[in-house]
C-alpha cells in the first residue's frame, strides 16, 4: 500500500515541602538522548490542588528532572493555565477572570513577583496553551480559538487582541503547542493528534498516533520536537524527529527512562523552553546511529519518492540526506541507506551487521528480512495488541518508495507472506 502526499499533509535538591507533594526525589538515568536543541532547561509550572504553584527544571537532552521548586497559594482557583516566557505565565480563573503572574525564581526558591488581573470575565476555556511565537491558543465547547500576544508582559485587551474563532470539532483531553501555529493534542480515545493552523477555518489535523495516549491526562511541549505527557502520576517524555513533518511514526518514546515515575500531581501543567529548535540528527557511516535519524534518512527517500533500481552501475546510485555515500536504490540499498551504512548490503548479507530479536520487540528502525527476497523497515505500531504496523519500504519498479500498514502475524508484508520475514536490529542502533 502507498500513502499519498495529500495523506500525509493532511539531579538537584528538591525545595523544602516538596516531598510532602509526592514529588520524588529519584533522577532519571539520563541514557536516552533526545535532537532537540534548547538555550537552558526546559521550564515546566504547575498548580498543585490547594492552589500552589510549582516549578520545575528538566534536561531537555536527557529528560532528567533537574529540580522542583513550590511557591505559594495564588489566591484564586485556577481553571487554565499558558506560559508565555521564563517568568511569565497566564492563568484564568473559574469566575472567568485572567491573571498575568509574574514569576520571581532562583535555585532555592519560587516566589509571585506580581500577580495582574488583566480581564475581569469571559475567559471560560477550558485549556490554554501559547506557542512562543504570539499566537494564544484555547479550547472551549470544541472550539478553537486564537489572541494575538503583542508583549511580554500583557496588561490587557491592548496586548491580547486579534481574537479569532479558528474552528470547531476539538473535542480534547490534552492540548499543547508544539511550535509556531502547531499544536499537538491527545483524545479520550488515545489518538495523538497534530494540528497546522493557518487562520480561522484554515487548519489541518493529522492523526500522528492512533492508539496508547488514552491515559495521558495532561500533555506539555517546550518545542523543538519535545513532548512532556503525565499518565498516573508519572511524567513521560517523547521527541519527534521532525515535528513539522505531520507524521507520528518518528516520534520516539522513553517509557524506561521517564523523567519521573510518579509524583507528578498539579491539576495545571504549562511548559516554556528557551529557543527549542529541532535538530537535524548527524551520524557517521557505519557509525552509532539513533532510531530517530534511521527515520529521518528514511523519511528523506520516501519524500523524494527514489526511483527503484537494483542497477550495478554506482553512476545509478543516490545519496541519502547527507552526501558521503551512494545506495543502490532496491530494498536492501535503502535499509543500508537508513541505516547510514558505508555500502550497499543486500537481503543476505544485512543480517551479518545486525542481530535477530523477537518481532513483539520491534521498534522505528529495525527491519522485517525475507532473506531471499525482500527487506522492510518497520516504522512503529499501529496497534500493537492486534499486531498491525508501519513499514517504509523501497518496493518495485512500479510502486518505488511505500509507506505502508501491514500485520505481523499474517497476511503479506509488501507483497510477500508474512511468514518469511525475520525481525532484525542494527547492531550500531542507539
Amino acid at each position: 500500500m502507498k500513502f499519498g502526499h495529500a495523506l500525509r499533509r493532511t539531579g538537584a535538591t528538591l525545595a523544602i515541602g516538596a516531598m510532602s507533594l509526592g514529588m520524588v526525589t529519584t533522577i532519571g538515568s539520563g541514557t536516552a538522548a533526545a535532537v532537540a536543541s534548547c538555550g537552558g532547561d526546559v521550564s515546566v509550572y504547575g498548580i498543585l490542588s490547594d492552589g500552589r504553584l510549582t516549578y520545575t527544571a528538566i534536561s531537555p537532552n536527557t529528560g532528567d528532572r533537574v529540580k522542583t521548586l513550590v511557591g505559594e497559594d495564588l489566591g484564586f482557583t485556577p481553571k487554565a493555565m499558558a506560559t508565555l516566557n521564563f517568568n511569565t505565565i497566564l492563568v484564568s480563573s473559574t469566575a472567568g477572570e485572567l491573571y498575568r503572574i509574574d514569576i520571581q525564581t532562583n535555585n532555592t526558591s519560587l516566589a509571585v513577583a506580581n500577580k495582574v488581573k488583566i480581564w475581569s470575565d469571559g475567559w471560560t476555556f477550558d485549556k490554554l496553551t501559547y506557542d512562543g511565537a504570539g499566537h494564544l491558543y484555547g479550547t472551549v465547547n470544541g472550539d478553537l480559538h486564537r489572541y494575538l500576544v503583542t508583549e511580554d508582559k500583557p496588561s490587557g485587551p491592548a496586548h491580547i487582541g486579534q481574537h479569532q474563532v479558528i474552528g470547531s470539532g476539538f473535542v480534547l483531553k490534552t492540548l499543547a503547542a508544539a511550535g509556531k501555529d502547531r499544536l499537538i493534542a491527545s483524545t479520550s480515545d488515545g489518538r495523538l493528534l497534530g494540528y497546522k493552523v493557518n487562520g480561522v477555518n484554515d487548519w489541518s489535523s493529522t492523526q500522528l498516533k492512533s492508539a496508547g495516549w488514552a491515559a495521558v491526562d495532561s500533555l506539555v511541549s517546550p518545542g523543538g520536537g519535545l513532548y512532556y505527557g503525565r499518565t498516573n502520576g508519572g511524567m513521560y517524555w517523547y521527541h519527534d524527529a521532525d515535528p513539522n513533518d505531520s507524521d507520528g511514526s518518528d516520534i520516539a518514546y522513553h517509557s524506561d527512562d521517564p523523567v519521573d515515575a510518579s509524583g507528578w500531581t498539579q491539576t495545571l501543567l504549562s511548559a516554556f523552553g528557551s529557543d527549542c529548535s529541532y535538530v537535524v540528527p548527524s551520524s557517521s557511516a557505519n557509525g552509532q546511529i539513533s532510531r530517530s535519524e534511521v527515520m529521518s534518512r528514511a523519511k528523506n527517500w520516501y519524500d523524494r519518492n527514489i526511483q527503484y533500481s537494483q542497477s550495478t552501475n554506482m553512476a545509478d546510485w543516490e545519496y541519502g540526506p547527507t552526501t558521503d555515500v551512494k545506495y543502490r536504490t532496491d530494498c536492501s540499498g535503502f535499509v543500508s541507506m537508513a541505516w547510514h551504512l558505508q555500502d550497499s548490503l543486500t537481503t543476505y548479507s544485512l543480517p551479518t551487521v545486525s542481530t535477530q530479536i523477537s518481532k513483539s520487540d520491534l521498534q522505528p528502525g529495525d527491519i522485517l528480512n525475507y532473506r531471499e527476497m525482500h527487506v522492510v523497515l518497520f516504522a512503529g505500531w499501529k496497534d500493537k495488541a492486534a499486531g498491525t504496523f508501519y513499514y517504509y519500504s523501497e518496493g518495485n519498479p512500479t510502486s518505488d518508495m511505500n509507506y505502508g500498514s501491514a500485520d505481523i502475524n499474517s497476511g503479506s508484508i509488501d507483497g510477500h507472506n508474512y511468514s518469511n520475514y525475520v525481525a532484525l536490529r542494527y547492531n550500531k542502533i542507539v
